[in-house]
């Protein structure tokens, strides 16, 4: 029996049970995958919103907000990098100014500081590549940007060494009412928990359905994305967006925290709750609007496309709080854009919901802290040279683009809650993120997956379940 049972790993998930560690109490983490940060959380556009574009007295604005307010604490204290680079709302025509100055408005309501109007000129300035269409800005310099991998890594593995458990692939299938709690049962049996926290993201609302009577039905909205080589990764240096519309803040034009250039997302509604395919509609779409705002766009230098999913709720708010006619479940679901910004104040909101009905008491000892993953490219040659003396393995360059060596691979699979695949290693040290993408490294990273964890190679996956990438009879490990 345990006091709280989380439903999902990603960034709402890992949050809620950081902050949750902080008490007195038995928690688990269930998640479906074979890794932390394997669905919405791990294709998006990494942007800290400031927080303008969410309606005043709506949880997105209070929480992006105050998960702005959070980060940089939380980027030092969890050891991720995250930047504040600002971002640049366009306007092109005069006519929609109007729609500017109400966006403006909204972020003095939702008290979001230093927001600054700008015209043509100042914006152009700032941003000289953006469109030379442009008649005024938004400007936020409390945007900012992070590594959503490492964020979400950073939240569970300091959950985790704070006495959370985590169980992978152990998908919740059923849920059933018990009397000092609840019952789920999954493919490897069954957990009895108190309470519960359903932050399934997807999947939220099929888990909701099974204990309310008020029926909830979410949208799958795909976004497509184009990411660029670094030699792209300074056209522009702050996030630029369009005006917003119905469908959300508009294909976005961004430097990554880690050099590159990012155009995207679409907004496709799908009724597939898996299709994570791009298509050549939707990247057609990514470059004509991405080209829009920002001009000269370097598109030769794209390495690759992806697609995410979101959840996208009736009303567009995020649901979070107890079910009213299931006591002891509380929902943390709908989180699409800003989730990524509001996580920490998600945790904050969900674990203070969860000390007072429980009267969870404060641990003696909370290790607030983690350190994070030793990057060579980082370090002075003085500094790496004593690590390779120290540790060969940190000598030995298996991805040449990121210039990632062995023994950056072998902390990935060697850490609480290591890596088990190929994207789980490239997830934590980017092997395979660079502009080959992977065609140099995957061999050697397959390689090294196999030996350490005692694997045949057949055994290998790119992302656990059947993605396996070689064909033919296992001969030797």
């Amino acid at each position: 029996m345990y006091d709280i049972i989380i439903i999902g790993a990603g960034v709402s998930g890992a949050a809620i049970a950081r902050e949750l560690s902080r008490y007195q109490a038995k928690i688990c983490v269930l998640e479906k995958e074979e890794d932390v940060c394997c669905g919405t959380s791990k294709a998006n556009s990494a942007i800290v919103h400031a927080g303008y574009d969410a309606a005043p007295g709506s949880l997105k604005a209070k929480l992006n907000v105050r998960g702005n307010e959070l980060m940089g604490r939380l980027s030092e204290d969890l050891d991720f990098p995250f930047r504040r680079i600002g971002s640049l709302v366009l306007c092109f025509r005069e006519e929609d100014f109007p729609k500017l100055k109400a966006l403006y408005d909204r972020g003095l309501a939702n008290k979001v500081r230093e927001l600054r109007i700008l015209n043509r000129e100042e914006t152009l300035q700032l941003e000289p590549n953006v469109s030379l269409e442009v008649y005024a800005s938004l400007y936020a310099p409390t945007a900012g940007i992070v590594c959503p991998f490492e964020l979400n890594l950073a939240l569970a593995e300091n959950a985790y060494a704070n006495g959370v458990e985590f169980k992978f692939q152990t998908q919740v299938t059923g849920i059933k009412r018990i009397e000092k709690g609840y019952e789920l049962a999954t493919p490897r049996g069954t957990y009895q928990t108190r309470y519960v926290v359903n932050a399934a993201g997807l999947y939220g609302d099929n888990l909701h359905n099974l204990v309310s009577r008020k029926k909830l039905c979410f949208t799958a909205r795909r976004g497509d994305y184009c990411l660029l080589d670094k030699e792209a990764g300074t056209h522009v240096s702050r996030t630029i967006f369009p005006l917003p519309d119905s469908q959300g803040k508009g294909i976005l034009v961004t430097p990554t925290i880690h050099g590159n250039l990012l155009m995207g997302p679409t907004a496709i509604d799908t009724s597939d709750k898996e299709g994570i395919n791009t298509t050549a509609e939707g990247l057609s779409q990514v470059l004509e609007r991405a080209g829009r705002s920002v001009q000269g766009l370097p598109v030769r230098q794209i390495i690759t496309s992806f697609a995410g999913l979101r959840a996208h709720a009736e009303g567009g708010d995020f649901i979070i709080g107890e079910v009213e006619d299931s006591k002891g479940f509380i929902d943390c679901i709908g989180i699409e854009s800003p989730g990524i910004a509001s996580c920490p104040a998600i945790g904050e909101r969900v674990a203070e919901l969860l000390q007072k009905k429980m009267d969870l008491k404060e641990k003696d000892f909370f290790l607030s802290t983690r350190n994070g993953f030793r990057k060579i490219s980082a370090m002075s040659l003085e500094e790496r040279n004593a690590l390779i003396r120290e540790q060969p393995a940190y000598g030995n360059i298996i991805c040449r683009c990121e210039m990632i060596s062995e023994g950056e691979i072998l902390e990935a699979i060697h850490r609480p809650l290591g890596a088990k695949s190929l994207d789980g290693i490239k997830r934590r040290v980017r092997a395979g993120m660079g502009r080959c993408q992977g065609g140099f490294c995957t061999p050697r990273v397959m390689e090294i997956l196999a030996r350490e964890l005692c694997l045949w190679p057949k055994e290998i996956t790119k992302s656990g379940k059947n993605s396996i990438m070689l064909l033919g009879e296992n001969k030797d490990r």
